[in-house]
């Protein structure tokens, strides 16, 4: 069996309660914006580029490193994922643009808020989550969701 199917496997047994699923459905994709979102307020130079905004040198390192642990799992989902942490950073220059350097205290808010959903979820399910035995589970999840919908579609990862 792959790696990314023992990852899947492993955190799949966290995660059977449906409100506990849903719960990641929606906080899960937040968290990883707000952590990319903390990321670009790193003062750094930035590049920019027409139609899509200005992101950091920063960014782009954390993007990379991301990236670099997805393509050891699976080349189609470091594909995908990078193309999405993409897309956040788009928005994430938004949001910065928009609130300045207010924008913090948005990715704090709903980093603390999606957290604590995501614990009474885990409190649901009645299994602590599995980043507290692994940290790259933490990694695992975004790419657990991303799995489902590629199975759904028919696409092998």
């Amino acid at each position: 069996m792959r790696k990314v199917d023992l990852l899947f496997a492993e955190y799949s047994k966290s995660h059977r309660n449906a409100i506990n699923k849903m719960i990641h459905w929606i906080c899960v994709p937040l968290i990883f914006w707000t952590i990319l979102g903390f990321v670009s307020l790193v003062p750094a130079p930035h590049f920019c580029i027409s139609y899509f905004g200005c992101i950091s040198i920063v960014s782009i390192i954390m993007v990379v490193l991301i990236t670099l642990f997805y393509i050891r799992l699976s080349f189609r989902i470091s594909i995908i994922m990078i193309l999405m942490m993409f897309l956040a950073e788009h928005f994430i220059y938004l949001t910065n643009i928009s609130l300045g350097k207010q924008s913090w205290i948005l990715y704090l808010l709903v980093f603390v808020i999606t957290w604590v959903f995501q614990f009474i979820g885990h409190k649901i399910e009645g299994k602590k989550p599995t980043f507290i035995q692994d940290i790259q589970f933490l990694l695992v999840g975004p790419i657990w969701l991303l799995g489902f919908i590629l199975k759904k579609t028919g696409i092998k990862y």
